[in-house]
């Protein structure tokens, strides 16, 4: 079911609105599953992606479906992501300073933090989801405390540009 918008090796797929799956942390997929099956994600009326997402994840109907599918995603080869995002690299290194102690300095994420891997993932959903944080559509159910941590940190970012520099 997932391979429909994230890819037979969980590469992800721009056209389908489907991001990289593959290299992400198996502790982070099971904490955006879980999110998505209590309704701290994919109910805002403006995400119309994770509503679209929100279904698919109630297919995973017990915790043995959760694992399994969690363990084939871990199994698939981690292949960066093409960058289509352009940026100013240096101004977004500068704001991305911010963010090194939870994510790391190369963004490889960090489970002690609870942060997320951003290298080699899908660039353009990254856009997207801190466009989502900063403009409240992700990070404001009050069980969501890790989403409402990245809704503050994304209001540090002032406009699209900002958004731009710091992912690419």
């Amino acid at each position: 079911v997932c391979a429909a918008c994230h890819g037979a090796q969980g590469e992800g797929n721009l056209a389908m609105n489907g991001p990289k799956l593959a290299g992400q942390g198996d502790w982070y997929l099971r904490r955006q599953i879980t999110a998505y099956k209590r309704g701290y994600r994919g109910t805002h009326p403006e995400d119309t992606y994770g509503q679209q997402m929100a279904p698919m994840v109630a297919t995973l109907f017990n915790e043995q479906a959760i694992d399994n599918v969690i363990a084939y995603i871990t199994s698939l080869p981690d292949d960066p992501a093409p960058a289509t995002v352009r940026g100013d690299l240096q101004h977004g290194q500068e704001l991305y300073q911010g963010w090194v102690v939870c994510h790391g300095q190369e963004g490889g994420g960090n489970f002690a933090t609870n942060a997320p891997r951003y290298t080699g993932m899908s660039d353009w959903y990254l856009v997207r989801q801190l466009n989502n944080f900063r403009n409240g559509v992700r990070g404001t159910h009050p069980d969501d405390k890790y989403g409402e941590q990245m809704g503050f940190m994304s209001k540090q970012l002032h406009g699209n540009q900002d958004i731009y520099d710091v992912v690419a």
